[in-house]
């Protein structure tokens, strides 16, 4: 892929009304991505939320973590969520550009701290997720593909209560899903 140039942090600034404009409790499913090899992405038309391994044709539960004591893929972190207006604030609207951010699942959906408690539960087509306490934090990777100033804006204080780096979640109620899927927010 060509270099593509990052964003400075007053552009960053700059589109954070159009990310806190994003609907509060309903919304919609953007992007379905699949990870099934280190650094390779797939787009779905159809995706499909399992129990155990999240996302099928994801390699979360074969990556394993480095923060679980077995090494064994983090229960909390099974499936991620990103802003869709964020990621394309970041990546730009290039479709290749957007799967680089690394969540499973891009929706149209304020994914704050103050929307989005914990044990908050998102139904997305026949699934439902639930918002688990695992902090969902930026990477050398995301810092190396959308710059240094995407990185600490993500990190910043108010990045982390917006959650613009995403949020994680597990599934708990198995299903499909699919782009133009309604995302319905319940809180605890």
């Amino acid at each position: 892929m060509p270099s593509v140039a990052h964003l400075a942090a007053d552009l960053l600034a700059d589109g954070l009304d159009h990310v806190r404009s994003s609907p509060t409790d309903v919304g919609t499913l953007d992007l379905v991505v699949a990870r099934p090899v280190a650094g390779g992405r797939s787009v779905l038309e159809e995706g499909r939320l399992d129990l155990a391994v999240g996302l099928v044709g994801d390699d979360w539960l074969g990556r394993g973590s480095t923060r679980t004591s077995d090494g064994s893929a983090d229960p909390d972190k099974q499936v991620n969520l990103i802003n869709a207006r964020f990621a394309r604030l970041v990546a730009g609207d290039q479709l290749e550009r957007r799967t680089l951010v690394g969540d499973q699942l891009h929706v149209d959906l304020d994914l704050s701290v103050a929307n989005l408690p914990v044990g908050s539960r998102l139904a997305i087509g026949d699934a439902v997720v639930e918002v688990t306490p695992a902090p969902h934090k930026g990477c050398a990777k995301f810092a190396d593909r959308f710059g240094r100033d995407a990185m600490r804006f993500v990190a910043s204080p108010e990045g982390r209560a917006l959650r613009l780096r995403g949020v994680c979640t597990r599934v708990v109620v198995p299903g499909v899903v699919r782009p133009g899927d309604a995302v319905v927010v319940t809180r605890p």
